[in-house]
């Protein structure tokens, strides 16, 4: 059920408002009344959403038992589309235009005629649509965390995150904000006083000549998602010259290596993006190649353990978002199906938290005084040539 079986992937959304105190039958009672199907005239682009239980795409039957987990509130959102079949509607222009134009003179079929078969074939199927026959459904799963207070949106698609918005404002009456590594660099600096800071900087130059002042995916210039890009470069940096093992704000210590997958693009938009998919991608002479051209890093995949505990995920530069994560399996002694189910939401915490500590050791970098020194490095580290790196 969503997040709690198999890999989880998710996007994270701060809640603007108060946490809950606790879940109860009245956060049910509001997915009730915009729970999916329940909304009877269709929207203007044929799309519907609501929200429904988990289990599957019919599932409406909330409960407490069910849908409030270790001070999660887990549910889903249900998007519903009209998806007409062309092969269907091409089916039914071919026999309407040939019972219109049978009997034409010529043999041949009008333009009038076309244009009226296309529109008979078009009610046809719009008539046969509203049993639901023809309808697209669904499911993402949404998981509100109270100690938190943030949503785990399992899509990263603008499209989807507009929904996912619209519908929690209307069902809750709470904003929702994305934490985006801008946002999260902000919400450090408020943290450690130096807010300033984050927002004079402008991208880092790690190849001085090459590298522009601008991010060519970032359009808002107030956005400081880049910092995504730099943290992702760091942690490559930092574990192939300094140490895989970081050493985090709580004073644990977080060990990680780059696995599986890298993706790259070009910040001016000129050479594209390419995709390494190996067990040690950044070790290849082809990643090292594309950064010393002035790529940066938009996705990698780590192997992470802190605590005993190992996380295999992979993470996006600019939204965080968190790409199939494979959590720790709970513990040999819990064999209640419940217990395992509370386990889950303990290791979903407890990766984002090592996250959070992660981005924070780089802030703690980024916007310190010690950056200066620490680029020179990245830069020196980025002039080797391959044989050596290797």
């Amino acid at each position: 059920m969503g997040f709690f079986t198999g890999r989880a992937s998710f996007l994270r959304f701060k809640v603007n408002g108060a946490a809950p105190r606790f879940f109860d039958e009245e956060h049910l009672d509001r997915l009730r009344d915009h729970q999916a199907g329940r909304q009877r005239i269709a929207s203007a682009d044929g799309v519907d959403t609501g929200w429904t239980a988990g289990e599957h795409v019919l599932d409406t039957d909330f409960s407490l038992l069910k849908n409030v987990i270790n001070e999660t509130l887990s549910f889903d959102l249900r998007v519903d589309t009209d998806k007409i079949p062309n092969d269907l509607l091409r089916a039914y222009f071919a026999v309407e235009l040939k019972a219109l134009s049978k009997n034409n003179p010529s043999g041949f079929a009008s333009a009038r005629q076309k244009r009226e078969a296309k529109e008979i074939a078009r009610d046809r199927l719009e008539q046969e649509a509203k049993d639901g026959r023809y309808k697209k459904r669904k499911c993402i799963p949404v998981l509100w965390d109270r100690l938190t207070n943030e949503v785990l949106f399992g899509a990263t698609s603008l499209t989807q995150i507009d929904r996912l918005c619209s519908l929690f404002h209307s069902t809750f009456g709470l904003e929702l904000e994305c934490v985006t590594a801008g946002r999260r660099a902000y919400h450090l600096a408020e943290m450690h006083s130096r807010s300033r800071i984050v927002d004079d900087s402008s991208p880092s130059a790690f190849v001085p000549g090459i590298t522009p002042p601008d991010v060519a995916w970032i359009a808002d210039e107030s956005s400081r998602d880049f910092i995504g890009n730099e943290f992702l470069m760091w942690l490559w940096y930092h574990t192939d010259v300094v140490s895989d093992t970081i050493k985090l704000a709580d004073n644990s210590e977080a060990t990680l290596m780059l696995a599986r997958t890298l993706t790259l693009e070009c910040p001016r938009g000129q050479t594209g993006h390419e995709t390494i998919s190996h067990e040690g991608p950044t070790r290849l002479p082809e990643a090292r190649r594309a950064i010393q051209s002035g790529k940066l890093p938009r996705k990698v995949g780590f192997t992470l353990v802190r605590h005993g505990e190992q996380y295999e995920f992979a993470l996006h530069a600019e939204t965080l978002a968190v790409g199939g994560a494979k959590l720790p399996p709970p513990d040999e002694g819990i064999s209640e199906p419940r217990a395992k189910l509370d386990d889950r939401a303990t290791q979903l915490r407890a990766l984002i938290e090592t996250l959070d500590l992660l981005y924070d050791a780089f802030g703690q970098v980024r916007f310190g005084k010690e950056w200066e020194s620490e680029l020179q490095g990245v830069q020196k580290w980025l002039k080797r040539d391959d044989r050596r790196a290797a």
